[in-house]
C-alpha cells in the first residue's frame, strides 16, 4: 500500500493490524513495514509525529507492555533482553530457554507443590479435630517440601548465567618477564598488551574479552608477582593477587613449586628456553602448544558454563531462589504447624518474586532500559 502524508507519497509498504488482546503486547498494535533507508524512516516518523496521541517509544517499551498486560513474565523478559545482547551460540541457547519460559513453567510447578503443601499444613491446623481431614496429609506435605528443597538446592548448583555472561576469567599470572603478556595477546589475538624484555613493564591488570570453540572468555593479564620496594610496583601485584583469588580458570607462568591448586601449569617461551620444565610446553612466538593449550582451555571452560540450552539463573533468580530454600528448610525443620505455614507463605511469596507477580517495581526500569527504543 501506499504511505502518503499530506497528499505527499513517502513510501509504499506493508500494513499489518493485531488486535488485541492476541497480541505480542496484549493491546491493538499496527506495524509499519517500509523500506529501510534513513530518508524514509525519518519522514514516516515526522509524518506519524503530527499525529494526536502518537509518540516514540521508550527504550524496552513494548516489552514492559507485555509483561504488564500478562503476555510474559519478568524471567522471559530477563531473557529477551540476555537474547538481544548475546554474542555466542551458548548465550543465545540460554537467553532463547530463559525467553522461551522455561523458568516460568518451573516456577509454576514449584508454586503448585508449594500450595498443594500448604493446604495440607493449614487443613491439620484449623481441622484436626474433624473426621474427614485426612491424618497423613501434613507429613506427606513435609515430604514434598524436603523434595522441592532438594530440586531447588540441584538448581542453585549449577554454573550461573553471569559466567555464560560475562566469560570464563582467565588470568595469566606468574613473575615478571615469564611471557604473560605475550601469551596474552595470542590468545586473544592482537597486541592487546605492550611486550617488553624488561622486568615489571605490565603494572596494572589488562582485560580482554574473547570466545574460544564459541565459549566466551574474560583473559586478564596481570603484573609479575615479586618482592619489590615500588609503590606502583607493590599496587600492580596486589591486583595480580585479587585476580588469582577471583579466577576461574588460572594460567601459572611460573615455577611448578609456586603453581596455585588447580591451577594449568605452563612451560612459556618454549622458543627461547628448554622443554624440559614440567607444564605445557607454549611458545607464543612460534606458535608452538597454542592449540593444544586452546583446546584445554575450551575442556575447562565447558565443565564451568551452563550446559547448551540448558536453564542458567542470573543472581536475582540465585538470591531469590536462597531465600525459598531457607523458607523450606525452616518448614521441614519446625514441628509447630503455624510456623510452618507461615515459612511455606514466605517461600510462595519469594516465588512470586522471580516471574514478577509481586514486589519487582525497584528493578523494572532498570530491566526494560535495557532493550533498543521501542522493543
Amino acid at each position: 500500500m501506499a504511505f502518503r502524508h499530506n497528499g505527499a507519497l513517502l513510501d509504499t509498504g506493508l500494513a499489518l493490524w493485531f488486535p488485541g488482546p492476541a497480541s505480542v503486547t496484549g493491546e491493538d498494535l499496527a506495524e509499519l513495514h517500509v523500506h529501510g533507508g534513513r530518508a524514509v524512516l525519518a519522514a514516516m516518523l515526522a509524518a506519524l509525529g503530527d499525529i494526536d496521541g502518537l509518540r516514540v517509544a521508550e527504550a524496552g517499551e513494548f516489552t514492559r507492555r507485555a509483561f504488564a498486560n500478562g503476555r510474559i513474565d519478568l524471567a522471559e523478559a530477563e531473557g529477551l533482553a540476555d537474547l538481544l545482547a548475546a554474542e555466542t551460540e551458548g548465550q543465545r541457547q540460554a537467553a532463547l530457554a530463559l525467553a522461551g519460559g522455561a523458568l516460568g513453567r518451573m516456577v509454576d510447578a514449584w508454586q503448585r507443590s508449594l500450595l498443594d503443601a500448604a493446604a495440607a499444613v493449614e487443613a491439620a491446623l484449623d481441622f484436626s479435630d474433624e473426621d474427614d481431614v485426612d491424618s497423613g496429609a501434613a507429613s506427606r506435605s513435609m515430604a514434598t517440601i524436603r523434595a522441592l528443597a532438594t530440586e531447588i538446592a540441584e538448581m542453585l548448583a549449577n554454573p550461573p548465567a553471569e559466567r555464560l555472561r560475562d566469560g570464563v576469567v582467565t588470568v595469566l599470572a606468574g613473575p615478571p618477564n615469564a611471557g604473560k603478556s605475550s601469551l596474552f595477546n595470542a590468545l586473544v589475538d592482537r597486541d592487546a598488551a605492550i611486550v617488553s624484555p624488561l622486568a615489571g613493564t605490565t603494572r596494572d591488570r589488562i582485560e580482554a574479552p574473547v570466545a574460544l570453540s564459541g565459549l566466551p572468555f574474560l583473559f586478564v593479564d596481570t603484573a609479575g608477582l615479586r618482592e619489590s620496594q615500588d609503590e606502583i610496583e607493590l599496587l600492580g601485584v596486589e591486583r595480580t593477587n585479587q585476580a588469582v583469588r577471583e579466577a576461574d580458570i588460572i594460567l601459572w607462568l611460573g615455577d611448578a613449586d609456586d603453581c596455585p591448586e588447580g591451577a594449568i601449569l605452563v612451560a612459556a617461551k618454549a622458543d627461547v628456553q628448554a622443554d624440559t620444565r614440567p607444564g605445557l610446553v607454549v611458545s607464543a612466538k612460534t606458535g608452538t602448544g597454542l592449540p593444544a593449550l586452546r583446546a584445554l582451555l575450551a575442556e575447562r571452560a565447558a565443565a564451568l558454563l551452563p550446559k547448551p540450552g540448558s536453564l542458567a539463573l542470573n543472581l536475582r533468580h540465585r538470591m531469590i531462589l536462597a531465600d525459598v530454600l531457607t523458607a523450606l528448610d525452616a518448614a521441614a525443620a519446625e514441628a509447630d504447624l503455624l510456623v510452618q505455614a507461615e515459612q511455606l507463605r514466605i517461600a510462595r511469596a519469594a516465588l512470586d518474586r522471580m516471574t514478577g507477580r509481586a514486589g519487582v517495581e525497584d528493578m523494572l526500569d532498570a530491566l526494560f532500559g535495557r532493550f533498543c527504543i521501542g522493543k
